[in-house]
C-alpha cells in the first residue's frame, strides 16, 4: 500500500466522523450504539474534510511567490523528446491507467534532483507563516508500526487498520505530540497535502511537475524498465529504493536500512542524477487522475484533465510491498484528494524552461 486506498475512490466516512468525534472514545461508543455496524462499513479512501466545508482554501492570498529558489535546491536539467510513457507489461495495474503504453513528447524542463526535505519546508514556513492543511485540520495519517504503545490511543481505519488517525501529526511531529524532525532534518518533508505541495512550489518560483514528465525523470533515460535503475529489484543483492521488506503490515525488517522515510539523497541516483523516484515517498504530481488513456501518441507536454476530484502521486513509499502495493516502479501510479495528508506523502519541484528557437 502507498496512500492510505491506494487507488480507491472518495474522502470516505471515517473522516467525516473524525471530525466530528475527535479522540474522546466514549464519542465513537455513543456513535457506535446510535449507528449500530456503521463504522465498520465505512468505504472510500479516508482523507480530509473537502475544503469547501470550510468555505474554501483557508490560505488562499497568504503565501508571496518567488520569483527563482533561492534555497540551495539542485535542479537537474532535462532535454525531454519523445519517450514511452506507461506499460503492458505483467505487472502494471491496469485499473490504475497504466496502459497502454503510449508516445510522449515534452520540451525541456528542470526538477529537482530529490524531494523537497524538512528543512526546505522550515524555511518555506519560517518566511510565510504557512499553516499546512494538516496543522488546518488538527491531524493526520500515521502508520500504526511506528507508533508503538500510543498505537492504542487512536481509532484505526476501518478498512485499513495500519493508519491511523493521529491527532498533532503534521510535518513538524510526523508521528504526533512529543515527535519532531530534529533528527530527520535531511529527509523528504511528509504530511502534505498537494495543496501544501503548490503554495510551496509557487513559492520558490517553481511548479510541480506534470506526470509525463515524472516518469520522463523517474526512469533516467532507460526505455521501457521497470525501475529507475533497471528491471531487476535487488541488482548484484543490492537495494536500491527505500520499500518494505517483511510480512506487511506487521514486520518490517528494515533489509534496506529503513523502516521509515531514509534521507532525501538515500541511495545511487538514476541515469539523469535524481534521487528517490520510486520508494521513500509519494510525490504529487499537479495532474487531475484519470484512466482514460489509448495506444495513440499523446499531445504534446500533457498535463493531464482539467478538472478532477484526485490528483496523481507517483513514485510509492517505504510502506510499498509486493504482496500489497507493487507501485515502487516507473510507470505505477495512484491518486488521492488535493488535501490529504499521511506519513507517507511528499512532493518535488519541477520549472518549465523557456523555450529557444532549438527546442
Amino acid at each position: 500500500m502507498g496512500s492510505i486506498g491506494s487507488g480507491q475512490s472518495g474522502i470516505g466516512e471515517f473522516a467525516k466522523l473524525y471530525q466530528q468525534l475527535g479522540t474522546d472514545e466514549s464519542k465513537w461508543e455513543a456513535a457506535e450504539r446510535s449507528s449500530p455496524g456503521k463504522l465498520k462499513k465505512r468505504g472510500g479512501m479516508p482523507g480530509k474534510i473537502p475544503l469547501e466545508m470550510h468555505g474554501g482554501n483557508p490560505k488562499k492570498g497568504r503565501i508571496s511567490k518567488r520569483e527563482m529558489d533561492t534555497h540551495g535546491a539542485s535542479m537537474v536539467r532535462l532535454e525531454g523528446g519523445t519517450f514511452t510513457m506507461g506499460s503492458d507489461g505483467p505487472e502494471v495495474g491496469k485499473a490504475d491507467g497504466e496502459s497502454p503504453a503510449r508516445e510522449v513528447n515534452l520540451v525541456p524542463f528542470e526538477i529537482d534532483e530529490h524531494a523537497v526535505t524538512n528543512q526546505q519546508f522550515l524555511e518555506f514556513v519560517e518566511d510565510t507563516g504557512y499553516e499546512t492543511d494538516a496543522e488546518h485540520y488538527g491531524w493526520s495519517y500515521v502508520f500504526a508500526g511506528l507508533l508503538r504503545q500510543q498505537r492504542l490511543r487512536h481509532r484505526p481505519h476501518p478498512q485499513h487498520p495500519w493508519w491511523l488517525g493521529v491527532p498533532g501529526a503534521s510535518w513538524r511531529q510526523p508521528r504526533g505530540p512529543r515527535s519532531d524532525i530534529r533528527d530527520i532534518m535531511d529527509h523528504p518533508v511528509t504530511h502534505i497535502s498537494w495543496n501544501d505541495a503548490t503554495e510551496y512550489a509557487e513559492w520558490a518560483g517553481k511548479q510541480l511537475p506534470t506526470e509525463a514528465q515524472w516518469e520522463y525523470a523517474a526512469r533516467g533515460g532507460l526505455e521501457g524498465r521497470l525501475y529507475p535503475w533497471g528491471d531487476e529489484l535487488l541488482p548484484h543483492g543490492e537495494h536500491r529504493c527505500n520499500i518494505w521488506q517483511g510480512r506487511f503490515p506487521a514486520n518490517n525488517v528494515g533489509a534496506d536500512g529503513y523502516i521509515a522515510t531514509a534521507p532525501a539523497k538515500s541511495f545511487p541516483p538514476n541515469g539523469y542524477g535524481l534521487y528517490n523516484m520510486t520508494g521513500n515517498v509519494w510525490e504529487w504530481c499537479t495532474d487531475w487522475w484519470s484512466t482514460d488513456f489509448t495506444a495513440q501518441p499523446m499531445p504534446a507536454n500533457p498535463h493531464g484533465p482539467n478538472t478532477g476530484k484526485e490528483k496523481v502521486i507517483r513514485g510509492g513509499s517505504y510502506l510499498c510491498h509486493h504482496s500489497y502495493c507493487n507501485r515502487y516502479r516507473n510507470s505505477a501510479r495512484t491518486k488521492n484528494t488535493p488535501d490529504t495528508s499521511t506519513g507517507n506523502i511528499g512532493f518535488r519541484c519541477a520549472r518549465h524552461l523557456p523555450l529557444t528557437p532549438h527546442d
